[in-house]
């Protein structure tokens, strides 16, 4: 990849156009050379002199501008990356089938770096079987095609089917360049990250809980859908944008948690447990706040132990071949007390990492130590938790057998 990455931006003709004016402006102030492809329906709602003067380039939409440069070839033969959005259900098509009846067309078949397309759609379009399949054949052959967000439509309509936040698909671009060539090895990889920290009632105001920012997880189920997997996120307590292209679901107790995980873990190949999951909570809740008295000591809180969500997924696999990863927070003898956990828990791989001090809760960067069920340790420098989270999926696709039986 050059100094200075070449990104093609194919813009579809959906009323989302207007957020990828966002996205593109990202994308030229952190040092990238953008090249706008449009359609002739996306310059309906964000004209061509906007996209000329964002990106500092010519934007053309059929294979007969400046014919002379050959340009339906030469876009896609000297672009780093394809980032198409708002991709429509026409657009997918098109994609799927091969067909090149303009520029943006042909750039996707003379493309040979990665390729990413970020739907946006009606509800009963995305859930179409037509684009379903259309999405199916694009992703078998090695692009990215992320899920759209729930979220307001057009008009009065809310659902599935909006384009993710621009902030959002711009982590997804840098995730991408970064890898390069490769970059949807865990297509068709069925996902369920959990993340946050729980928090368990004691009052109607007061609650346990714990430091876990869920950063972590957030980065782990980003890379993972930038790496062409299906993510499922339960997310506990967390409050950070949802990644694009991730299936965001909220949760807020270790019971609630572990029904999720559960009801995940049924269908998929690969469960991740980056949440801090609390291990007691409160035998009884009160229905009123606990008052201070003067002069008096507060009753004691009664505790009782929460369900082991780890031991148990590792325990009873809901699918031959499943692969299950923990997390282990620890302050002090770190590995000897990570070696303990992996033998109690019976996961594949345990990823353990000091805490305290400013360490790996709430911050942007951590380090670990990736332990397996054969005995083997593999380290991660301290860097940021998207690098981490990468590493850690490394080493997870190499125990994904050739067919899981999603697709791959």
């Amino acid at each position: 990849m050059s100094a200075e990455p070449e990104v093609v931006l194919g813009v579809g003709g959906g009323i989302a156009a207007y957020k990828v004016c966002e996205l593109l402006r990202r994308l030229t102030e952190s040092g990238h050379r953008v090249r706008v492809v449009p359609t002739d329906e996306a310059l309906r709602f964000v004209g061509e002199p906007t996209w000329a003067a964002l990106s500092g380039q010519p934007v053309a939409t059929g294979v007969f501008d400046t014919v002379h440069e050959v340009p339906h070839v030469r876009i896609g033969q000297g672009a780093d990356l394809v980032f198409v959005a708002p991709a429509t259900a026409n657009l997918l098509a098109k994609a799927a089938h091969g067909l090149a009846d303009d520029l943006l067309t042909n750039t996707l078949l003379t493309a040979r770096c990665p390729v990413v397309f970020a739907p946006a759609m009606h509800t009963e379009m995305w859930e179409h079987p037509a684009t379903q399949a259309n999405v199916a054949t694009l992703r078998s052959r090695g692009a990215v095609v992320l899920d759209p967000a729930v979220g307001r439509l057009t008009g009065a309509d809310t659902g599935r089917g909006r384009l993710p936040d621009p902030a959002a698909l711009f982590a997804v671009a840098r995730r991408v360049l970064a890898r390069g060539a490769g970059t949807a090895d865990l297509a068709g990889v069925r996902v369920v990250v959990s993340a946050g920290g729980t928090r368990e009632a004691i009052d109607p105001v007061r609650f346990l809980g714990n430091r876990s920012s869920g950063r972590q997880g957030y980065a782990l189920a980003a890379t993972a859908a930038a790496r062409g997997a299906s993510v499922t996120l339960l997310s506990a307590n967390v409050e950070l944008p949802d990644p694009a292209g991730v299936d965001v679901r909220r949760v807020t107790s270790a019971r609630e948690l572990r029904e999720a995980v559960l009801e995940g873990a049924a269908t998929a190949d690969v469960v991740v447990m980056a949440a801090a999951v609390a291990d007691f909570r409160p035998d009884t809740v009160t229905a009123s706040k606990i008052k201070k008295t003067a002069g008096t000591t507060p009753a004691p809180i009664a505790l009782v132990e929460n369900p082991d969500i780890l031991a148990e997924v590792s325990r009873e696999r809901a699918r031959p071949g499943q692969i299950v990863v923990g997390f282990a927070a620890e302050t002090d003898n770190v590995l000897d007390n990570g070696r303990a956990k992996l033998a109690r828990k019976g996961c594949d791989l345990l990823v353990v990492n000091q805490v305290g001090d400013g360490r790996a809760f709430g911050t942007a960067d951590n380090q670990a130590v990736v332990l397996t069920a054969e005995g083997a340790s593999v380290e991660i420098e301290r860097g940021p938790k998207e690098d981490v989270a990468d590493q850690v999926w490394d080493l997870v696709a190499t125990r994904i057998p050739g067919d899981t039986g999603s697709g791959r």
